[in-house]
């Protein structure tokens, strides 16, 4: 069963390079995922297709039209039904892996709407089921978000990548950042693979990453470090030395 999304955008030729290549352009290719960009002009009405207008009350820039941007959500409801329609917006709760874990097992898809200029007029909202956020910053447009949301996403659905373990080992999986990896050659510039990745002693190898894991999660996330509820095996390898792992 083929995943679906679709973007809602002003710009779909941003889109469709990105979503083309590589894994999310193989997955399409296998009709694991599906994509449809549909251009929100197309639903404005007369001979300059204006989507855009500026704020009552004053104020800097333009706000997306209400009119259009409804119309291209109830078309796009009619073609996924039970899609979960959501803006990408500086003001929704922060997408993390977990928020792709959600959205990945809804299997009904997504409709992603992509914002521009000052935002969209806010009698859109209840036409939504809700908001998401990259973080704390703003972009010129939605666009380069949603990518980021479907990537995350579509690497979630079963048969996008070649070996479902990669997803499961990944950063942020399980609260902690990915362990580092190496690969040939063994040595480069001076620097070389650790010894125990080479030892073919994968017991060992096992333990060394999980250390790596949790040490580089405390130093560089601390944040994410003190939430986190570590086992008391965990909580032995933390206490022990590199060198006698």
């Amino acid at each position: 069963m083929s995943y679906p999304v679709e973007f809602l955008t002003l710009f779909p030729g941003m889109v469709s390079g990105y979503l083309g290549a590589s894994i999310l352009g193989k997955a399409q290719e296998k009709g694991l995922i599906s994509v449809t960009l549909t251009d929100v002009r197309d639903f404005a009405e007369g001979k300059h297709r204006v989507t855009d207008d500026a704020p009552y009350g004053g104020g800097a820039g333009m706000v997306m039209k209400p009119e259009p941007l409804v119309a291209a959500i109830e078309a796009a409801r009619a073609r996924l039904p039970g899609a979960k329609v959501l803006l990408m917006s500086p003001r929704g709760p922060t997408f993390t892996q977990v928020t792709a874990r959600e959205l990945a097992r809804h299997e009904a898809g997504l409709i992603l709407v992509c914002g521009r200029y000052e935002g969209v007029d806010e009698r859109v909202m209840p036409f939504l089921d809700g908001e998401l956020s990259l973080g704390d910053f703003v972009l010129t447009g939605g666009e380069v978000a949603a990518m980021a949301v479907v990537d995350a996403v579509a690497r979630l659905v079963p048969g996008v990548l070649g070996n479902e373990a990669s997803s499961v080992a990944e950063s942020f999986e399980e609260g902690l950042l990915e362990h580092p990896h190496y690969t040939r050659p063994p040595v480069f510039r001076g620097a070389e693979v650790p010894a125990v990745l080479q030892s073919g002693d994968h017991a060992r190898i096992a333990r060394w990453r999980r250390w790596k894991a949790i040490k580089l999660t405390q130093e560089r996330r601390p944040d994410l470090f003190a939430r986190l509820e570590f086992s008391k095996a965990d909580q032995k390898l933390l206490a022990r030395e590199e060198e006698a792992l």
